[in-house]
């Protein structure tokens, strides 16, 4: 039996891929922060907590004592490194915390890799934030890199330093570079896990309106299970590289509410343009959404589109869920829960 170690199985990308490994026969070793609640409401809404060979085990990724000594335990066969400190809007506020986190945390995995065992497969989470003013659309392997957050920038290290570790000690450390994926597990500090969640309760009657930043910012955005698949095809390619895992389609983030509105039957019109922008619902005439400008970034990312034709053509990767359908499904997850009065 294979041993997996996935670093933040907390998050989304944690708890889905824990339940893919589990699924294929894999013991399965989660790290998590030690904070003063710990959270794993995710591997309960999945129903892995409790899997015979699922382990949870405490590992701070900014103590490169605490990740050796996790490493040399455990001894896995690969290593999932998806924790991060992964909003973008908080990466702003909190830049050295993110830093450390999400960029030398990697470094101090590779690091424990290359003291311990290099037969160890490494996978680091890139990030199409790594693009962030894109020079060229859509975006591939070989697009060069314009973060636009301190988020971006120390996803760019890490990714860096992954080649750098693979070139220079020959070990099997692999990037996957994936653009937005969503799921009904997906954070509700995240703007499409916001909408969702937010037009469920305005169905409900349980919310007067939604406030959003910018409408007009577009995204390619898929499911989270399809891309925890390709992540595990990476690790068991024949050799280390470098994969985009994305839809090729981009969609604004106007149309991702309009989608979820769809869901509800909601009857609305947009009305006004940029930050005087409103959604109303004709039923009532009652302003469903609004936009904030509160919650724009400081420098905005306009336009992200990946071309996944590598993964396709050497893993036989390609997403499987459209935007619709995803929005479907966490809509009415949103909508049921909210319904049943549970909170995530």
């Amino acid at each position: 039996m294979k041993k997996a170690l996935i670093t933040g199985i907390t998050g989304q990308d944690g708890a889905y891929l824990a339940a893919f490994l589990l699924k294929n026969n894999y013991q399965v070793f989660g790290s998590y922060r030690r904070s003063s609640s710990s959270n794993f409401w995710r591997l309960d809404y999945l129903k892995v907590s409790n899997h015979k060979n699922l382990s949870l085990i405490e590992c701070d990724l900014n103590d490169q004592g605490s990740v050796l000594n996790c490493v040399k335990k455990i001894i896995p066969d690969e290593i999932y490194n998806l924790a991060a400190q992964s909003y973008v809007a908080v990466s702003f506020d909190q830049p050295y915390l993110t830093s450390m986190t999400t960029g030398l945390g990697a470094l101090n995995i590779l690091e424990a890799i290359r003291h311990t065992n290099k037969n160890i497969k490494f996978y680091q989470a890139s990030s199409s934030e790594m693009f962030g003013k894109v020079l060229e659309t859509p975006q591939n392997e070989k697009t060069p890199f314009y973060p636009r957050s301190p988020y971006g920038v120390a996803k760019v290290y890490a990714h860096w330093m992954t080649i750098n570790y693979r070139e220079s000690y020959d070990i099997f450390a692999s990037n996957g570079i994936l653009f937005n994926h969503e799921s009904p597990i997906r954070g509700l500090e995240f703007v499409t896990r916001k909408i969702t969640d937010s037009v469920a309760k305005i169905k409900l009657g349980l919310l007067d309106c939604l406030e959003i930043g910018n409408m007009d910012s577009k995204r390619d955005w898929g499911y989270a299970y399809d891309y925890v698949e390709g992540m595990y095809k990476i690790l068991q390619h024949e050799k280390a590289d470098n994969y985009v895992l994305a839809t090729n389609k981009t969609e604004t983030v106007r149309n991702f509410l309009t989608y979820t509105l769809d869901t509800l039957d909601f009857n609305y019109v947009f009305e006004g343009k940029n930050e005087n922008e409103v959604c109303i619902n004709k039923d009532n005439n009652k302003v469903i959404c609004k936009v904030n400008k509160s919650f724009y970034r400081p420098s905005e990312v306009d336009l992200l589109k990946g071309d996944y034709s590598k993964a396709k053509k050497e893993l036989n990767w390609e997403p499987r869920t459209d935007l619709k359908k995803l929005v479907e499904i966490m809509t009415d997850a949103d909508y049921q829960r909210n319904k049943s009065g549970t909170v995530y």
